[in-house]
């Protein structure tokens, strides 16, 4: 697998977020950081996920994804729209019930962006942790079929260990 890498665009409240590669928890705190920048933004029109080019997404990445699917439904009204191809992804996603918070779609968009790649955010090993149980709390509630996976990753994050 290639390593993940993470692109985003945003023009005029129109925001892109494009994961390609193997996208891991190393890249969480720098997509934390970006989506506290749309969290703060009074203008947000559309947000667009674009997997077309990701070859695996771990957990960690998808409970940040929901968590920005939640609060774009929430605060702006707008459902996300998540472009993916990927098999083993998008049987991943509808195991988890995306579909119930975001409209994933399998062709190709037509998108023309300007995307730069995602700030580097290096996040000490608490915040990294924080960030991990945060994710998976959300999964498990988003999908409660999925608490039995992760139930053994939160308390072990909640215990510290």
């Amino acid at each position: 697998m290639s390593t993940g890498k993470i692109l985003v665009s945003d023009k005029d409240g129109n925001y892109l977020i494009k994961f390609s590669g193997d996208v891991r928890v190393n890249l969480c705190g720098s997509l934390n950081h970006h989506m506290a920048a749309i969290f703060g933004s009074t203008d947000v029109q559309h947000v667009v996920i674009d997997m077309l080019e990701a070859e695996c997404v771990d957990s960690t990445t998808l409970g940040l994804i929901a968590k920005l699917a939640l609060h774009c439904r929430k605060e702006y009204n707008i459902n996300m729209q998540l472009f993916c191809q990927n098999p083993s992804i998008l049987r991943t996603l509808d195991c988890m019930s995306f579909d119930e918070i975001i409209d994933i779609c399998q062709e190709v968009p037509d998108i023309d962006a300007d995307l730069h790649a995602i700030e580097t955010v290096n996040s000490d090993i608490d915040e990294v942790r924080r960030q991990v149980l945060e994710a998976h709390k959300l999964l498990t509630q988003l999908s409660p079929d999925s608490s039995k996976e992760f139930t053994d990753l939160i308390r072990a994050l909640e215990s510290g260990s």
